[in-house]
């Protein structure tokens, strides 16, 4: 069987919502980072056989097949097929994964895995809350399922409160997480370490080179005086990821598209997995989709040298620390989605963009990724530095 490889990878920085990217459509969004792809990997861009791309809110000016409309509104011939997915958070990891399962097959060689989302422009929520609005239907989850788990509805805000309660965090040690999340991707940011990775879009004034959500004067004092969410609890809007517009792509090859067309990969995919489990806590599903990718790999959490786990809620990665062993010092040390924003479907694509530049960068050997869904599903996605 062939190998997946990671040609290129590349990713917008974040847009708060009403912010820089707020006039950006989707579709053009997306087909910006389809253009860079194929400007930056210097391949012709017939060669693209497939175009699998990630979208949560696929309404509005994200229905109607927004991957297509990515192609149509790129560079890329009307000939190139596209497909758009919805694995909740996971989208575009998912896509990853599809894309490398199609190359390591033979059945394609070179393939587009990417994400979108305009938190702005769609909002979260928007499938389910129009078509309620229209009278069109009683809403995603039947009286079977609500009665099968005993709830009238699966919400990520109770799962991560759960979550918390469950590994015994409290709003303090959220809200420190959380500042270390905005310092780390303050740091990075001063560096020059996304510089890489960063599309430019032209925005009115200039262009946006820098992802808009990070507090560069964040305290423990400023996080600290956010409201709760919820009486009693211990989430706030400090502490949870920020909405977020923003897309990302990969290039995907195996060996015989890499020789075909002359270029040499930054990464390889060495293990991918996905779970499903309680759809109630949702959250915690990474702790065992982790430990099964680390079996089928081969490998213990020691060999990692970098971990992404998506900060969702910072109950969410502080919970997957605990739960596989965990060295902290090699989580998202870049930030997380806390300070530089979740753009739902484009976040998988986002953090494995952000993972594949850092290991390089740290010379690191093997990177890891994983992501919270809804539904209580998980990825994993497991790399390897070239």
């Amino acid at each position: 069987m062939s190998q997946a490889y990671i040609v290129q990878a590349i990713r917008t920085a974040g847009g708060r919502r009403n912010g820089k990217l707020a006039g950006w459509h989707p579709a053009d969004m997306a087909g910006e980072v389809l253009n860079a792809l194929v400007d930056r990997s210097g391949i012709d861009p017939n060669a693209i056989e497939d175009v699998i791309l990630g979208c949560v809110s696929q309404v509005g000016e994200q229905s109607w097949h927004v991957g297509r409309n990515a192609v149509l509104a790129s560079k890329l011939p009307e000939r190139v097929p596209a497909v758009t997915i919805d694995r909740q958070c996971g989208s575009s990891q998912q896509a990853l994964h599809f894309a490398a399962q199609a190359v390591m097959s033979g059945t394609q060689d070179v393939i587009i895995a990417a994400g979108v989302e305009s938190m702005t422009r769609v909002p979260i929520g928007s499938p389910s809350a129009l078509a309620q609005s229209a009278g069109i239907g009683t809403g995603p989850w039947s009286k079977r399922i609500q009665d099968r788990f005993h709830v009238k509805e699966f919400s990520q805000f109770s799962g991560a409160q759960m979550l918390a309660e469950k590994y015994g965090f409290s709003r303090e040690r959220l809200d420190e997480f959380a500042l270390g999340s905005h310092q780390r991707a303050a740091r990075a940011t001063r560096a020059g370490a996304f510089a890489s990775e960063i599309l430019p879009l032209k925005i009115e004034g200039g262009e946006h080179t820098a992802d808009e959500g990070i507090r560069y004067d964040a305290t423990r004092e400023s996080i600290g005086a956010v409201k709760l969410l919820k009486e009693g609890g211990v989430l706030t809007a400090a502490n949870a990821s920020q909405v977020c517009d923003g897309a990302a792509g990969l290039l995907v090859m195996n060996e015989r598209g890499l020789r075909d067309h002359g270029l040499e990969p930054l990464a390889r995919i060495h293990q991918m997995s996905v779970t499903g489990g309680d759809p109630v806590i949702m959250l915690e599903e990474p702790i065992g989709a982790t430990q099964l990718a680390l079996k089928k790999s081969g490998l213990s959490i020691r060999d990692i040298d970098l971990y992404e786990c998506n900060e969702a809620f910072a109950s969410v990665p502080l919970a997957w620390l605990k739960g596989v062993d965990a060295d902290p010092e090699r989580l998202n040390v870049n930030g997380g989605a806390i300070a530089l924003g979740h753009p739902l479907g484009a976040t998988g694509a986002k953090l494995m963009t952000t993972l594949v530049n850092a290991l390089r960068a740290r010379r690191g050997k093997y990177g890891l990724q994983t992501m919270c869904e809804g539904g209580g599903l998980a990825n994993v996605t497991i790399i390897e530095a070239l």
